[in-house]
């Protein structure tokens, strides 16, 4: 098989971070499309942060299962709406100033604040109020 252009290489294929050269487009002698070097490299910093947002998704729901747990124990309602617009007001600024839409901060906090609540009212349900301390390093 020809080997691509210099800069390019085929969809699919590893680059390097550091691989340089102008991006390519032509298509490859055997017809396939070319892939340009640095969208493959933008892709993978793209599933590199896909991966990490996981994690932290993960972590974060780690963290608030503990507090609906704590929340039961306490007796405690699974929501807290005075917390909820700090929430809306605080993530609204963080997006902004990092140049984001507040609307999509708001849409991502409202799904993740959906699972949140799901999740206490099931653990109020169930009555697990009374568990050890979270490991969150597990």
């Amino acid at each position: 098989m020809p080997a691509a252009p210099h800069g390019a290489e085929r969809a699919g294929a590893a680059v390097p971070a550091d691989a340089a050269g102008p991006a390519d487009t032509a298509p490859a002698t055997d017809g396939a499309p070319v892939m340009p070097a640095e969208i493959l490299r933008l892709r993978h910093s793209i599933d590199n942060i896909d991966g990490a947002l996981m994690y932290l998704l993960a972590e974060r729901f780690k963290c608030t299962r503990r507090v609906g747990e704590l929340k039961a124990a306490g007796g405690l309602p699974p929501e807290d709406l005075a917390r909820e617009h700090e929430q809306i007001a605080r993530l609204g600024q963080i997006a902004a100033d990092a140049g984001l839409d507040p609307a999509l901060a708001e849409d991502f906090r409202s799904f993740i604040v959906t699972q949140v609540k799901h999740h206490h009212a099931l653990i109020a349900a169930r009555g697990e109020g009374d568990v050890p301390p979270l490991d969150i390093y597990s």
